[in-house]
């Protein structure tokens, strides 16, 4: 997929994306409410894909290692196998589909903006207001996307016209992120809160998420210059009504992340079998499938066994942390949908649990209509408790750190306290013990959502990625804590320049 082919208009479909069929609407003609519509809902596509959050996104996880391909062997997953051993180079399938799908949705919101902002426009203020945010929120997140991943990429702003030259510098990294803040921004200003949304419009994007969103940028981008912020902002998610008192930890997975009250942006499904599970426009869930536990026949479709948790990882768990048997399957484990776990499934003796439907709600391979949940409330907790630790506000970082180990069963942060620290918080070592336990908490709570990846290469600078995976046996240079770009883009575009170090 070249940036040249990234405006493609694909047919928008499940939820409010089935409401409204596609439209290819030169940007210069009348824009009415029906078709700001559906050229936004056209900006969600890629999400679905398993470009991005259909697999390779909660992939990450495998190269953060949390876990192992697993599958069928041999061949099967081997560009995830590649990226895990950091042995990937330009021709790798993984860098390659995680680069396109971002383009698409990157084109098509650029579409939007450029509708809804020129002559012509006939939409209404609430549409065109609400249209715009969608627009400016998506663009930022695919972009959020491509630059964890690759780094400086082009930056494209405006609708491909079909005389336009293909051929685009990459930008700075700094000149990208402050486009994403730039959007981010006017995606907070311009969109609704989530609690006006009902129906089918849960999925759209919401302020919420803008606001959840914008922290994690600031959290990733010279975060020492914003932790003042990304506190402030977690507070204002809070300030709309989240409670993760009222929030049960396993109604974000599964069939109950539809109706999660937890959940702050959610990529949805229908699960509807007339498009083709392995196709661009495929709308079931792949997550149970692929995660289930493989020959098992715990899930339709069998399960194919992929994402086996490590040893390293399962020896995190705290005694008592009500999280587990939510989370991973492991001998002894409570049983699911009335069968019993056989760790002989897993080549590790562990799968993922926490995405798992039940036959009966997802009878076959391809009929999961499961959301996904990108950002919840926990997360933004926990992102309040990371900024306001790092501005050596340790004492006050308990509380929203303790919300999230509470509701997991466990104790209050100050009791695993050595004596000296907890009679004086706020001091370097403080602060220094408190960051280890809130990554770990972030580790546990977040695991296989796709957060993992990105809070290791953003903490110390990447420095904090190399010490963890030279711990765990992985040998990466700096340098390898980027995708390459895929040699197709390198063909395609010639002002396009390689990552160092491939």
């Amino acid at each position: 997929m070249t940036i040249a082919a990234m405006t493609a208009l694909t047919a928008s479909c499940s939820d409010f994306l089935d409401s409204f069929p596609p439209y290819a609407v030169d940007v210069n003609v009348s824009v009415t409410d029906s078709v700001a519509i559906a050229l936004t809902n056209g900006c969600y596509v890629p999400l679905q894909s398993s470009n991005l959050y259909n697999q390779r996104m909660w992939s990450l996880d495998i190269i953060a290692g949390n876990s192992e391909v697993g599958a069928g062997g041999g061949e099967d997953g081997i560009e995830t196998v590649q990226c895990a051993n950091f042995a990937a180079d330009a021709s790798n399938a993984f860098a390659l589909y995680i680069w396109r799908s971002p383009w698409v949705g990157i084109g098509q919101c650029n579409t939007v903006i450029k509708s809804l902002t020129g002559d012509g426009n006939r939409t209404s203020e609430a549409i065109r207001t609400r249209s715009l945010g969608e627009a400016y929120f998506l663009r930022a997140h695919y972009y959020y996307i491509l630059v964890r991943l690759f780094g400086g990429v082009p930056l494209i702003l405006e609708p491909h016209e079909a005389d336009d030259d293909t051929d685009s510098e990459r930008a700075s990294l700094d000149a990208c992120y402050e486009q994403i803040v730039k959007d981010c921004r006017e995606a907070v200003n311009l969109l609704p809160e989530k609690r006006s949304y009902s129906g089918s419009d849960y999925n759209r994007a919401s302020r919420d998420a803008a606001l959840c969103m914008l922290a994690d940028v600031l959290l990733t981008w010279n975060p020492e210059q914003h932790y003042a912020e990304v506190a402030s902002l977690c507070d204002q998610v809070e300030a709309l009504g989240y409670d993760l008192s009222d929030c049960d930890f396993e109604d974000n997975f599964g069939m109950n992340a539809q109706t999660s009250r937890e959940a702050l942006f959610t990529v949805g499904y229908s699960g509807d079998t007339q498009y083709d599970f392995w196709g661009a426009s495929n709308q079931s869930s792949w997550l149970s499938v692929f995660m289930g536990p493989r020959n098992s026949n715990m899930v339709g479709g069998g399960g194919y066994g992929w994402n086996l948790p490590t040893e390293e990882f399962m020896s995190e768990w705290e005694d008592g942390d009500l999280r587990k048997d939510v989370t991973v399957f492991y001998d002894g484990c409570p049983d699911f949908d009335g069968i019993g776990y056989d760790d002989s499934w897993s080549n590790t003796g562990y799968n993922v649990r926490k995405f798992l439907v039940s036959r009966a709600d997802s009878p076959d391979y391809n009929t999961s209509s499961a959301d996904f949940v990108i950002y919840r409330y926990a997360d933004v907790l926990l992102k309040k408790a990371e900024a306001l630790n790092e501005q050596g506000y340790t004492e006050e970082a308990c509380e929203p750190l303790n919300i999230v180990r509470r509701r997991a069963g466990l104790p209050d942060i100050e009791d695993l306290m050595p004596s000296d620290i907890r009679s004086d918080m706020n001091t370097p070592a403080g602060k220094e013990w408190m960051r280890e336990k809130i990554i770990h908490e972030r580790r546990m709570e977040l695991a296989f959502e796709g957060h993992r990846w990105f809070d290791l290469i953003r903490i110390d600078g990447g420095d904090y990625a190399l010490e963890f995976l030279e711990g765990i046996g992985r040998h990466p240079t700096k340098e390898r804590l980027l995708l390459p770009i895929p040699l197709t883009e390198m063909d395609s575009n010639g002002l396009m320049t390689q990552n160092p170090g491939y």
